[in-house]
């Protein structure tokens, strides 16, 4: 599918450019807040727009990329790397590649079929050996031995992924990201 045109992020774009909240919730550096209020309030919608756990993976994929944008967090998003696409990579692939340990790596699966999205973790370890920073975005809980974020509507743990990354980039010896106040 064409990133371009796509639905579901054009629905996403939208309903923040419309909404009275999310300009105020940026400015209070509460991402959990704007996560739970576009979950809350499209994604009904966006669930109806394609297949399931494509549309939550687009879904997810734009709201991530505005957050981390509004966060000031440094990321490249749809990179390809040693024949791999990677969905988000924090900050960079010249960090990856000096220093895999400041290098996460966000893996937004448009599937729940968990030998598919095992076989991608498994390419994806290959460029990344630091195996604990790669990260999973999924529309259902699912047995995967890595850090989960949930995006949906009942357990909802993707809106704790700013915060998460926050504290991952701090750790990382990076003062960049002082203004998360993490």
């Amino acid at each position: 599918m064409n990133d371009e045109e796509n639905p579901i992020k054009e629905y996403l774009f939208d309903y923040i450019k419309k909404s009275k909240t999310i300009p105020q919730l940026i400015i209070e550096k509460k991402f959990d807040k704007i996560i739970e209020e576009v979950t809350n309030n499209c994604y009904d919608k966006v669930v109806t727009m394609e297949e399931k756990e494509e549309s939550i993976g687009v879904l997810a994929t734009g709201l991530l990329h505005y957050l981390l944008t509004n966060a000031l967090i440094p990321s490249q998003r749809k990179v390809e790397h040693k024949g791999q696409e990677i969905d988000i990579i924090i900050p960079d692939i010249k960090t990856l590649e000096k220093d895999p340990k400041k290098t996460l790596l966000i893996y937004i699966s448009k599937s729940t079929d968990t030998a598919k999205i095992n076989k991608t973790i498994k390419k994806l370890e290959e460029i990344q050996p630091e195996k604990e920073n790669i990260w999973l975005v999924v529309s259902k809980n699912i047995p995967i031995d890595k850090k989960i974020f949930v995006l949906s509507k009942e357990d909802n743990t993707f809106s704790k992924i700013i915060f998460e990354i926050g504290k991952f980039s701090n750790v990382g010896g990076s003062n960049k990201f002082k203004i998360l106040r993490i």
